[in-house]
């Protein structure tokens, strides 16, 4: 069992990609992120595999400060796997601050972390994976029509984002760095917008495009909006569009939240995963 870590993205996309592209739903967020590498949207990533005789056993992947993710191509041997893996970013000294990863799998590696550490771990967020092939006909829409955003609305998405991390307890991205992301969400056309009577209630944003689908991601309808059913309308207008150029959709709900859960079911979305994001307690 030999752990090898990759400075080269396009090499360790040889090794991962024939995997992750025969399980592209289901492991979307480590595919999409990987995309991002090779393209160089990402400084210093961490990228790496478990191998035994030619077999793959494990990927790992992490772009500082977002989430070290795993996956376990080989469930029989995964302990053992999860025992190599501490090893090398122990010995190595490799910071890892949270985890990402399917929800047994989350667990059993930070139950381990702990025994080597000491360091223990709190929930970030329980997350339900979710996947669309076709929005439900009979669905009731809100009122209103959608559009993609432009740089006029850079101010209100720039808002929108800080309150987006507030409302899901993701760390606060500093303003000027928002300002980025969001001039670069905007050039790439990737935000959808709900308007009803000239007032922009919910919006959308497309995410890790791969080879056959595509991430819904970043919902979020102000609060004095809500309850009119404008997110489902959002998601379900711009899901409906991104399945004019993708197989399938894909997002992550908070499964703590059973009024987004209920939501995006009711919109088509059928659940393929639980996961896990667990932050450790230093």
């Amino acid at each position: 069992m030999i752990f090898k870590r990759y400075e080269n993205a396009e090499e360790f996309a040889q090794v991962a990609t024939p995997f992750l592209l025969k399980n592209e739903d289901k492991f979307s967020l480590f595919l999409g992120v990987l995309q991002g590498i090779k393209e160089g949207k990402y400084d210093n990533p961490y990228l790496a595999t478990i191998e035994e005789n030619g077999k793959l056993l494990a990927l790992f992947q992490m772009t500082p400060p977002h989430p070290f993710n795993m996956i376990f191509v080989d469930e029989l041997q995964m302990e053992a796997c999860i025992d190599l893996c501490i090893q090398e970013l122990t010995g190595h000294s490799i910071n890892i601050e949270s985890i990402i990863s399917v929800k047994e799998w989350a667990y059993k590696f930070a139950e381990k972390w702990q025994e080597k550490t000491g360091q223990g771990h709190s929930l970030l967020m329980d997350q339900g994976l979710y996947r669309l092939d076709q929005v439900v006909d009979s669905l009731e829409m809100s009122p209103g029509t959608w559009s993609f955003a432009t740089l006029e609305h850079a101010n209100l998405i720039e808002r929108w984002y800080s309150f987006f991390e507030g409302d899901t307890g993701l760390p606060r991205t500093e303003p000027q760095e928002i300002k980025k992301k969001v001039k670069v969400m905007l050039d790439a056309n990737e935000v959808f917008l709900w308007e009803n009577e000239g007032q922009i209630v919910s919006m959308m944003k497309k995410a890790r495009p791969t080879a056959n689908g595509v991430t819904v991601s970043m919902v979020f309808t102000p609060k004095e909006q809500r309850k009119r059913g404008y997110a489902r309308t959002m998601v379900a207008a711009g899901s409906k569009e991104l399945l004019k150029e993708y197989q399938f959709c894909v997002l992550y709900t908070d499964m703590l939240n059973p009024t987004s859960n209920k939501i995006y079911q009711e919109i088509g979305y059928q659940k393929l995963i639980d996961s896990v994001h667990l932050e450790f307690i230093k």
